[in-house]
């Protein structure tokens, strides 16, 4: 296998993860050292306790709520949307790969923290701001796209709160990670510690799984432009 961002990285045996869970549970608990647990219940159920009820309600109006006619607009470049997006991502992509910068070992996790940050915040205004347009172009497209548009900006107020406070946790799952790391080293020093390289693998990984959980909605919204 190559590893051609962090070099090769000791061998080590990770502990097998549940083929039921997500893939971002299942990176989060290898680095937390456990094996996640397969979804509990239904996915509308799991929805539901993600949606508190003024949100519900808002969200239920919209859905029940006959397609508006919208003015005639002039067609929205979809190809253009979509270049866009891929240089974003592609951008985004890079950093991850790229990781923390070079530090002296006496800089402890707060690299790794600074650059989680970074690129949680970068993601979250890019996926954020492609959403917003996409919508206002599919809310020019007709009747059909002006609905799904209001469906999903009432989805995102509604679950982007609980999303961000749950992928906060990835800072820290990785400081008790290095912390642990840090404490079994039996040769600390100046040196980069031989663990080092395998840990900014896992890093890259769930970074790069995060990215594709963010950007899965603009995904899908420019799928609907696309479809006739």
């Amino acid at each position: 296998v190559e590893w051609p961002f962090f070099g090769q990285p000791p061998v080590q045996q990770l502990p097998p993860p549940s083929v039921g869970a997500p893939t971002l549970a299942r990176l989060l608990a290898r680095v937390a050292g456990a094996t996640p647990a397969p979804p509990a219940g239904t996915a509308v159920g799991r929805l539901g306790a993600w949606i508190d009820w003024p949100r519900a309600v808002e969200l239920s109006r919209t859905l029940e709520a006959p397609a508006a006619e919208v003015p005639d607009a002039a067609p929205a470049d979809v190809e253009a949307l979509a270049a866009e997006y891929r240089d974003i991502r592609a951008g985004l992509a890079a950093e991850i790969e790229a990781g923390p910068g070079p530090a002296a070992a006496s800089a402890g996790f707060a690299p790794f923290q600074r650059h989680i940050q970074a690129m949680q915040r970068a993601m979250l205004s890019a996926a954020g701001r492609l959403r917003g347009d996409l919508r206002e172009c599919l809310a020019a497209a007709g009747p059909g796209p002006a609905r799904l548009a209001g469906i999903d900006a009432q989805m995102e107020a509604a679950l982007s709160p609980r999303e961000v406070t749950l992928l906060a946790g990835t800072a820290e799952a990785f400081a008790a990670r290095f912390e642990a790391l840090q404490a079994g080293d039996p040769e600390p020093g100046d040196a980069a510690p031989a663990w080092l390289p395998a840990l900014r693998h896992e890093l890259r990984d769930l970074l790069l799984t995060e990215l594709d959980l963010r950007f899965q909605p603009v995904e899908g919204l420019l799928a609907a432009l696309r479809s006739p």
